[in-house]
């Protein structure tokens, strides 16, 4: 007799504290939780955007931070930078600058100039960067991931369970339109 296999499920319930874009009320929720030096969450961010522009309002996506710190080191300093940036309410825009320059990872200036143009104080982001103002939020969400299974970037989850597909435009359209069929839609 075998086991049937039961895939992990979120043990944070996606809330206000996190980062969404998307109705709270849509059909479907993805979570990811990703490192912003991890080439796969690279190569992902292209997908995620895409999924977001075919499913639109029946899409709900969240972003939590899961740097892996042996192998990228500049993984947490983007994390934390991106809180800080968040926390003078841009975070979006942030976490696409740090996915579009991978790249220019651990050169601060690169992303100095950026936060200017978005007209943050530049010296505060810098300043809770350092002393790592935003060191316990990006903790609860790397200990989220491992309470949920998981254990590499990107692991996305639809409606709170572990996707384990390809992290690939059609695999995922087809998952996230089933969970949504599941769900049905919003109610207003």
């Amino acid at each position: 007799m075998s086991k049937s296999y039961h895939p992990p499920h979120l043990t944070l319930p996606v809330g206000d504290r996190d980062h969404s874009e998307g109705p709270a009320g849509a059909p479907v929720t993805l979570v990811e939780y990703g490192d912003y030096q991890c080439p796969y969450c690279g190569a992902a961010y292209p997908i995620v955007k895409r999924l977001q522009k075919e499913l639109g309002s029946s899409l709900r996506f969240v972003f939590r931070n899961f740097p892996i710190t042996n192998a990228h080191p500049f993984g947490q300093w983007a994390a934390e930078t991106a809180e800080a940036v968040g926390g003078l309410g841009k975070f979006w825009p942030m976490h696409d600058f740090l996915y579009e320059h991978q790249g220019s990872l651990g050169d601060e200036t690169v992303f100095a100039r950026f936060e200017g143009t978005l007209g943050l104080d530049v010296a505060r982001v810098a300043r809770e960067v350092a002393q790592h103002t935003y060191l316990p939020r990006v903790e609860e969400d790397f200990m989220s991931g491992v309470r949920s299974g998981v254990n590499g970037t990107p692991t996305f989850f639809i409606n709170g369970v572990r996707y384990d597909g390809p992290t690939e435009v059609g695999s995922m359209l087809s998952a996230l339109k089933s969970a949504a069929k599941e769900r049905g839609t919003p109610k207003a």
